[in-house]
């Protein structure tokens, strides 16, 4: 355990900060899962409200720091692969 004032003050910030990254990292995951359900449902509308809704939450966490940059950028390409603006939704 740490002893000093100053590492006992990181300590609880790292706590704090390790709950935020896992609120923001499950936010990310769940949306991702939700345009995947919504792809599969073969609902184009639904699939699009999800596309952009995942988008924003993946921006959102590369401004939080919880994702490099690249990452998100590879999963915004993989999924306007599979439904971007325009696209047909895929049947199940």
């Amino acid at each position: 355990m740490a002893n000093h004032v100053s590492s006992l003050k990181r300590a609880r910030q790292t706590v704090t900060r390790t709950e935020v990254n896992r609120a923001n990292r499950s936010r990310v995951r769940t949306s991702l899962r939700a345009l995947r359900e919504a792809l599969t449902k073969g609902d184009v509308k639904a699939a699009q409200a999800q596309y952009r809704e995942t988008v924003s939450t993946l921006d959102k966490s590369v401004q939080k720091g919880v994702l490099h940059d690249n990452t998100v950028s590879a999963t915004r390409a993989a999924s306007m692969r599979a439904e971007g603006p325009g696209h047909r939704a895929r049947k199940a």
